[in-house]
This record gives C-alpha cells, structure tokens and sequence, in this order.
C-alpha cells in the first residue's frame, strides 16, 4: 500500500515528468545563477551606497529602484534558465 506522500508523487509525476538535467545543462545553469548573483550584488551595493548618502526623499526612490533591479535581475534568471532546461540556449 502506497503512502499518501507516494501517491501524490505519482500523480505530480504524470501531470509533470521530471526532466533531467545533462551535466552541460547544469553547468550552464549554474553559469547564470553567478552571473545574476554577482549583477545583484554588484547593484546592492551601488544603491545601498547611495541611499546613505540621500536625503529622506530621495532615499524611497532608490529603494524603489533597487527593488526594480532585484526583480527584472530575477526575471531575467528564470527567462535564461528556463531556455537551458528547454535546450533552447
């Protein structure tokens, strides 16, 4: 008899088969993981420099800014990612 866990499995399973990864692929992925951390980092420390040295207005703008970054960095991750599992890139 199957656990409920093993069930759930096997029906995650046939919705959507999990697809393997070559060593190409996850060396590729992991490529754009370091290449996007080190662009986050990099934009982190930029405006996190600038918003100590702005004055209260000007410091929510740059955290706006800063989350922009954050997010169009992330998106861009999941885009190039995506296009390696696929085998697109």
């Amino acid at each position: 008899m199957k656990s409920a866990y093993e069930l759930a499995m096997s029906r995650l399973e046939k919705n959507a088969p999990s697809v393997s990864l070559t060593e190409q692929q996850k060396k590729a992925i992991a490529e754009v993981d370091s290449e996007i951390n080190a662009r986050l980092a990099e934009k982190k420390l930029l405006l996190e420099g600038e918003i100590a040295k702005a004055d209260p207005e000007e410091t929510e703008k740059i955290r706006r800014q800063l989350a922009s970054e954050i997010r169009r960095l992330e998106e861009k991750r999941e885009r190039e990612k995506e296009k390696i599992r696929s085998g697109k890139a």
